[in-house]
Formats: structure tokens, C-alpha cells, sequence
């Protein structure tokens, strides 16, 4: 009698690949249901972290600024208007760049910060005093530097004029050259930094080399650090790009006509 095997029956063949992919596909299901809140849980976590580094480096003046006091919401970025289709607890700006669908290709000539593709959406945080008013808007920001991508936030006072910090949380530029934008020293130039001139233009930025501080410069820019100037231009472009029209500069216009 001559022993018939899996592959001399085509229909119990095709029945088993289909037992073996409605399996696949359970297990597949199971798992993404099961850790979605564990995956939803450690992304929150590492972006209060990477908050609270910002929020220890506000001014003093600003007092104790809790996590609790503290805001996310997403905005459309080209309207500048804030948007509830997009959960601000798990949206990725670093997943979105990857779709077509979620993103679009920065103009070379407007790339200033090297992006090439920037998402639709971006989320923004919101410093809240006890009576529920703004105090303060912390906006991500993000660039190439001279060996890497610089990541970090940039706070501004509620009416968006005014630097209250900037802070770089992911680098890998040079070691104690370009690595110094995470020097105290260094971030401790920024407050106090005026966003705008008095026409509206816009004027925050680094300089590649030092600022005198006589000089009509000295209330919007600050200083390079020496030896590092290819990263220096980098959070200069960065800096420009996200408060430019393809960054936050519609939604910080809306801002400042809502409270106008």
C-alpha cells in the first residue's frame, strides 16, 4: 500500500497552510491587543521624562512647574489648530515621517533643519498656572547637528515672545565641543532670548561666534560655542525652521491673535 503524504493531497495541503495562518493571525492579534497598553505606557513614560528635563531648566522666576501642570495637545501644522483626531499619548513624529499619508517633503530650500519630511501633526505642550491660564508653550524641536540628529525642546513664554529654555535631550555630536549645547552653562543663555522684533520679524538664533552684548543683537541671539560651529549653525537652522512656516509659525500666530 503506497503511503500518501501532505503534499499528494492539494485540499488537505491547502487546509492546513489555512489552520496554520488563522493561528498566525490569532496569536498576532492576541499579542498586539495584550501589549498595546504596555507599549502606550513606556512611549508615555519616556516623554514625561524627556518634559521634565525641560521643565527643571525653566527660569526660577516660573517657580515649581509640576508635570500635572502640564498639558499635551496636538496641532495641525500647517493651520496651526489644535486638532482631537490625533491621541497626543502615542502619536510619533518619527513613525509619521515614514507614511505618505501622515507627512510631506520639506522644499530643499526650506529645509533649514535637514529634515527632508516633516508630519502633519506635531504635539505641543501647555504650562498651566493654578487658575488654569497658560504660563508657557514647550514645543519639540529637532535638527541635524554636525554628527547627529539634535533632539530637544524649546520653551517660550505664553504670548510666545520671550525664551524661557532650550534643551537637547538626544545628541552625538562631537564630545565636549558640539555635545556642549547640554552644558548648563550654555542653556543658561537662552532665557530671557526675545523671539521677535518689534515689526513682528523673526529674529531668536545663534551666533557663530560671540555676541557683543552692546550690540542690537544681543537681545535676540546667542552665543556660539567655540569650536563647535557646524553644531552651533545646526540649533541656529533648527531653532529657525520650527518657528518658521513649515514649524510651529502658524499655530504660535494663532496663538498670539487669541490672546491679542
Amino acid at each position: 500500500m503506497v503511503e500518501r503524504t501532505v503534499e499528494d493531497n492539494p485540499l488537505r495541503a491547502l487546509l492546513t497552510a489555512l489552520a496554520v495562518a488563522v493561528v498566525c493571525a490569532l496569536v498576532v492579534s492576541y499579542s498586539a491587543v495584550t501589549l498595546r497598553p504596555l507599549y502606550v505606557a513606556n512611549v508615555e513614560a519616556e516623554r514625561q521624562a524627556r518634559l521634565e528635563s525641560i521643565l527643571t531648566a525653566l527660569p526660577e522666576t516660573m517657580g515649581k512647574v509640576d508635570i500635572a501642570d502640564v498639558r499635551a495637545r496636538v496641532v495641525e501644522l500647517n493651520s496651526g489648530v489644535y486638532t482631537d483626531d490625533v491621541d497626543a499619548t502615542t502619536f510619533d513624529p518619527a513613525k509619521a515621517i515614514l507614511d505618505v499619508n501622515l507627512s510631506i517633503a520639506v522644499p530643499p530650500e526650506r529645509d533649514l533643519a535637514g529634515i527632508k519630511r516633516r508630519a502633519h501633526h506635531a504635539v505641543v505642550y501647555i504650562v498651566h498656572d493654578e487658575g488654569g491660564a497658560p504660563r508657557a508653550l514647550i514645543l519639540p524641536v529637532y535638527g541635524s547637528g554636525y554628527q547627529s540628529t539634535l533632539y530637544g525642546f524649546l520653551a517660550l513664554t505664553a504670548d510666545t515672545q520671550t525664551v524661557l529654555g532650550l534643551k537637547f535631550y538626544e545628541q552625538n555630536d562631537t564630545p565636549g565641543i558640539g555635545a556642549r549645547i547640554q552644558d548648563p552653562d550654555w542653556e543658561a543663555l537662552w532665557p530671557g532670548k526675545m523671539v521677535y522684533d518689534d515689526t513682528g520679524r523673526l529674529r531668536l538664533g545663534v551666533a557663530r561666534g560671540q555676541v557683543a552684548p552692546s550690540s542690537e543683537e544681543a537681545e535676540f541671539i546667542v552665543d556660539g560655542i567655540s569650536g563647535a560651529t557646524r553644531t552651533s549653525l545646526g540649533v541656529h537652522e533648527l531653532v529657525r525652521f520650527w518657528l518658521g512656516d513649515y514649524g510651529f509659525g502658524p499655530y504660535l500666530e494663532r496663538v498670539r491673535n487669541d490672546r491679542g
